[in-house]
């Protein structure tokens, strides 16, 4: 009896009853059935040696693919279990859960000693051992009572618990390689032999479940890749990670601490502040170029406040409460309110919209200890907010504005970007037919200028569709920092209107605007961007004054206050060591310049200047290299 099996791209092929993905694979190309790792059957993952006995449309999973290599990793933490297993005996490592991560994967594991750094080696081995052996894997259905027998026997109450609280409807699989087995629901790589490329990487320690009431495990992390090439690139990137980490390089640097006695908020130091000015200087000049007016709004308001914008609703978990007399207020989450209590102060015509007003907002959110992660993830921050309020008829041409002025602030830092389109969330306020009004206007502006996007279906806010803009470092890794936020739903709950051409009372549409989201956030994205080598117009210290003796001290101090009256940040190293000691120390720093002061340059009124990554330049003058160094700023180079 025959079957018909209907492709992606619409093609139609019949294959006797009983085929399994991977021969219709092979009767495709003997090239798709030596890369295919798994198939998708009327749209569920399957394996690859899946039988078919009736028509269905397929789709191959091949290696090349994001499920495909998400499949591959799974199979390689299943490798992880058996070779502990095998080391450490069947019955001494318990297996909790083994998932695939955005980089490779783990597994959570209970067993008697610690493991360290220094195990994974042996454990590397014992897999690619089970690599060579090439032991097919396959599954199997049990029953409930089987599945509780099975690893009743195995004395493994982490996959007891596991079965316990599957739903009652639930398949239960388990998959076989060689002697070891698992609990899972699959898919998975054909055969051990098809992993060619892993690494285990770190070894921490994990709750089960992630639940503090329960026992600690041992949480083994790894990544596994197709091809050594791909994982020897991968280790290369996660060592230049190692090396730009903003909290080494933050604290290497003297930019910012963090203490116990303020968890996920950061300390500012001097030169971090200095850093964090020069950002917001930048900001508030170009703003004020494209009409924006900034505003300060108090970080604790009234609770009704944020229960009248939704905020309370959405966001009251994350939220900081205080009782003023005998009334509940609220550490604000979000900036948006207090600009709504802005625009709310005065009447406005028509003829005034649309209005740009900026802040720089401090703001506060309750984030689990477990997730802080220096200045990336923090519980208090400032958001470079900006809200624009405008007629229906002006959105389109605004949004475009803010589009051009984001892709004009990100190119200063060296910055591609990506963009999605996030569309209403299940907990959406207001009426349908107004989301997907404001949705096609995000999606007109898009098209217009001719901007690639992809749709991230019901990411939006809860008070309107989004732009977020993805920018990419480095190492091309990407962060969420731009948004564009259209609202209809603020101006009705905060009653605000303003008189149109007819004289009658009409509301407002709101753009919510972030360019550097949190600017503590982006500190981080930019130090680890430049690896602390921030290019001049940013650097805390423009140029070190590097006196080759004790004798030229007084010299040097007399050069500082000439470049310090000049406008640029200057220190003089007035240690008794040798020049060649103060020039390191000052590549340490990352400092962009160093003047050499030795007799020569006291006896001619000069500076022998050199420049980070470019050596010695030469002899200047004063008003010659502040007029190098001003122009270089000037042009934020």
């Amino acid at each position: 009896m025959s079957i018909q099996v209907k492709l992606p791209d619409g093609a139609v092929r019949e294959y006797e009853q009983g085929v399994t993905i991977a021969d219709v694979a092979g009767s495709i190309s003997s090239g798709l059935k030596k890369n295919a790792v798994a198939g998708k059957v009327n749209g569920k993952a399957v394996d690859l040696n899946t039988v078919l006995d009736q028509n269905v449309d397929l789709e191959i999973v091949t290696l090349d693919s994001a499920d495909g290599l998400e499949i591959y990793r799974h199979s390689t933490a299943h490798l992880l279990a058996q070779a502990l297993k095998r080391i450490y005996g069947e019955k001494n490592v318990k297996l909790g859960i083994g998932p695939v991560i955005d980089s490779g994967f783990y597994y959570d594991i209970d067993i008697e000693n610690p493991l360290s750094v220094d195990d994974l080696a042996k454990i590397e081995k014992e897999m690619a051992k089970i690599t060579q052996e090439n032991l097919p894997i396959t599954r199997r259905v049990v029953s409930r009572e089987e599945a509780t027998r099975i690893f009743g026997e195995m004395e493994d109450p982490l996959k007891l618990e596991l079965i316990r609280d599957l739903p009652e409807e639930a398949e239960i699989t388990i998959y076989d390689q060689g002697e070891f087995f698992d609990l899972c629901r699959g898919p998975h790589l054909p055969s051990t032999g098809r992993i060619k490329a892993f690494k285990l990487l770190s070894v921490a320690g994990a709750y089960w479940r992630g639940d503090s009431n329960n026992k600690m495990l041992q949480r083994i992390y790894g990544t596994a890749f197709p091809k050594k090439a791909q994982l020897d690139e991968h280790l290369h990137l996660l060592e230049e990670a190692k090396k730009r980490d903003h909290r080494k390089l933050g604290k290497e640097l003297e930019l910012f601490m963090f203490s116990e006695e303020a968890p996920g908020m950061p300390f500012y130091l001097p030169k971090g502040m200095v850093v964090r000015t020069a950002l917001e200087d930048y900001s508030r000049d170009i703003q004020r170029l494209h009409g924006y007016e900034e505003v300060r709004t108090p970080l604790m308001m009234n609770n009704r406040l944020w229960e009248q914008s939704g905020h309370y609703e959405h966001y009251k978990e994350n939220m900081y409460f205080s009782e003023v007399d005998e009334t509940t207020f609220a550490l604000k989450p979000m900036n948006c309110p207090g600009h709504m209590l802005v625009f709310k102060n005065e009447l406005h015509s028509y003829r005034d919209l649309p209005i740009r007003i900026s802040e720089f907002g401090q703001v506060h959110r309750h984030e689990l200890s477990g997730a802080l992660n220096g200045m990336m993830r923090v519980r208090t921050f400032c958001q470079d907010d900006a809200h624009i309020f405008v007629t229906p008829g002006q959105i389109e041409k605004e949004i475009t504005d803010v589009i051009k002025l984001i892709n004009e602030m990100y190119s200063v830092f060296g910055f591609d970007f990506t963009v999605e389109l996030s569309t209403r969330p299940d907990d959406f306020m207001g009426e349908p037919a107004l989301w997907d009004q404001a949705e096609q206007a995000l999606q007109n502006v898009l098209d217009h200028l001719g901007i690639n996007y992809r749709i991230n279906a019901g990411d939006g806010a809860f008070y309107g569709p989004k732009i977020d803009f993805h920018i990419l470092d480095a190492l091309k890794r990407s962060w969420q920092c731009g948004t564009i936020q259209l609202d209809f739903q603020m101006p009705e709950k905060f009653d605000l209107t303003y008189v149109g051409e007819d004289n009658q009372k009409h509301r407002p549409v709101v753009i919510h605007r972030a360019i550097y989201g949190s600017i503590d956030r982006f500190m981080g994205i930019l130090t680890e961007h430049f690896t602390g080598a921030f290019p001049l117009w940013l650097a805390p210290v423009h140029a070190k004054l590097l006196p080759v003796s004790e004798n030229y001290i007084e010299t040097a101090n007399e050069v500082q206050e000439a470049l310090l009256k000049a406008g640029l940040r200057v220190e003089v190293d007035t240690r008794n060591e040798k020049l060649g000691y103060k020039i390191r120390e000052a590549q340490l720093e990352k400092v962009p310049y160093m003047f050499v002061i030795g007799e020569n340059e006291k006896t001619t009124g000069t500076v022998a200047v050199r420049k980070r990554g470019e050596g010695d330049l030469g002899s200047f003058s004063i008003a010659d290299i502040v007029e190098k160094i001003s122009t270089e700023i000037h042009e934020k180079q």
